[in-house]
């Protein structure tokens, strides 16, 4: 108990004593002789030094101290541990595919994702993949911020910086499926994903634009479109991102990227790939959760070294989406691609999608993919997904 409150009620006390002691001299029996009313008060204030002597003896106890865990406890604790997350990616598949089938019920993917500051110069995401074939890591890398001239560092396995579809997560794209020139030129659902080093910066741009440099040297690992059979078989890839604002409400993003590797006919084999991505969105400020428009290509050029001629194929895709509402959209998607082994091949399609958002944390999609392979095996499918998040999952990339 503070000092002031002991005195308080310390004086509190003596004066209702005095009190009383002064109604009680003024009742009908007269007032006590003199040397009795002395002691009377002086008994009085004994027993309240003796009460306050008390309260001091309890205030002096030690009180005993909150258990630590690790050196921090509470709030401190709990900031240490990393954000974790889980999204669930489930499929289903009505019609008919005899060039490339899936599966009628299929849980596509479940990804794990651990990410969080390392410390005030790092950061580190570790995404692992758990499907009906296996579990494998998807991402694991460590961002270093705090690098002389402004310079952005990672150092990992990573989906590499080429277009905009390589570098996104399954759960994450506008489509159940991936684009025909992604699957017949840049490696499928896996794409660019690899051991290696990334440096970015942001360069110097006349007025309002945006533009960021990307540089990355990787192992020379990614499925059938680069291979290394030597130690100094690595792979390159660069990106240059431009953004500029044309209104409040409209924006343009628009990139080009080259990538290099060894492919898997040996040393003296190179593949080499060029692209060109271009985003235009509209989003207003003020009812971006109800209406905003996307439209979205990509153009993809390979040069696959091989015998006995070299390959030189040409493949794109655009779509659009449409938001209606706070919950439901629609988008559509036009694919052509040549392949990358047979340039002579030519594959188009088209699709349509319906997506409905229960809320922010899942959502449903419906996609009819209609696909003529080498102009003449048509595939017409209507394909289904299931989309949850659990957990802190951090934002993608805009």
């Amino acid at each position: 108990m503070p000092p002031i409150i002991m005195r308080a009620s310390l004086l509190g006390l003596l004066l209702a004593s005095l009190v009383t002691g002064t109604l009680r001299a003024q009742g009908p029996q007269g007032p006590p002789p003199a040397g009795d009313q002395a002691k009377v008060q002086e008994e009085r204030i004994r027993k309240l030094e003796e009460e306050v002597q008390a309260l001091k003896e309890v205030q002096a106890t030690p009180k005993p101290e909150a258990v630590q865990l690790g050196g921090a406890g509470g709030s401190a604790a709990k900031a240490m541990n990393p954000d974790i997350s889980l999204n669930g990616d489930f499929l289903g598949s009505i019609g008919r595919n005899d060039v490339r089938a899936v599966p009628g019920l299929e849980m596509h993917e479940a990804e794990l994702g651990i990410q969080s500051v390392i410390d005030p110069y790092a950061r580190g995401d570790v995404f692992i993949s758990f499907g009906e074939t296996g579990v494998s890591v998807e991402e694991a890398f460590v961002t270093l911020t705090a690098l002389p001239g402004e310079f952005v560092a990672k150092i990992g396995k990573m989906r590499a910086a080429f277009g905009k579809v390589n570098g996104t997560h399954n759960h994450a794209l506008a489509w159940v499926d991936r684009p025909l020139v992604t699957e017949n030129l840049v490696n499928g659902e896996d794409g660019i994903n690899d051991m290696g080093v990334s440096v970015s910066r942001i360069l110097p741009a006349p007025g309002d634009l945006f533009l960021e440099g990307t540089a990355q040297v990787f192992r020379g690992d990614s499925g059938d479109l680069f291979k290394s059979s030597q130690k100094n078989d690595v792979s390159f890839v660069g990106h240059l991102r431009g953004y500029q604002d044309l209104t409040e409400n409209t924006n343009l993003e628009f990139g080009y990227s080259y990538a290099q590797g060894h492919n898997d006919l040996g040393h003296d084999f190179l593949t080499k790939l060029h692209g060109i991505d271009v985003s235009l969105r509209w989003k207003p400020l003020r009812r971006s959760i109800y209406n905003s428009f996307l439209w979205r290509s990509e153009f993809v050029w390979s040069r696959r070294d091989q015998l006995p001629i070299q390959q030189r194929a040409f493949g794109m895709y655009s779509s659009i989406e449409y938001r209606l509402d706070q919950r439901w959209s629609v988008g559509g998607r036009f694919d052509w691609s040549e392949r990358a082994t047979q340039a002579n091949q030519l594959d188009r399609g088209a699709s349509a999608l319906l997506t409905y958002a229960m809320s922010e944390f899942s959502q449903v999609r419906g996609q009819y993919r209609f696909t003529r392979y080498d102009g003449h095996q048509d595939a017409s499918e209507l394909r289904l997904q299931l989309i949850f998040v659990m957990g802190a999952h951090g934002a993608h990339p805009f």
